[in-house]
């Protein structure tokens, strides 16, 4: 499991977890997962393994979908309700 240093989001990600209430959720996983805490976010790499897509828990309806950049930078390109489907 890579270390993350940062985690960065695309420009649209904070106005989709505003808009659902989940922006303080959101803050507290991503604290964690700095802390390097992985476990109290169930921090992992999306199947298959190799895709290079990693996710992380924001509640239990919620995930953060992001890839590592070269500088070690974990971005955020998605927030998945994985109970919808």
């Amino acid at each position: 499991m890579p270390p993350v240093h940062q985690i960065l989001e695309q420009k649209e990600i904070p106005s989709y977890l505003e808009d659902r209430g989940l922006l303080n959720q959101y803050l507290k996983a991503k604290r964690y997962l700095l802390a390097g805490n992985t476990l109290q976010v169930k921090f992992k790499e999306r199947n298959p393994q190799g895709s290079g897509i990693w996710y992380f828990r924001i509640n239990r309806q919620f995930r953060a979908l992001g890839v590592f950049n070269a500088d070690g930078d974990l971005i955020i390109f998605k927030i998945d309700n994985h109970q919808s489907k």
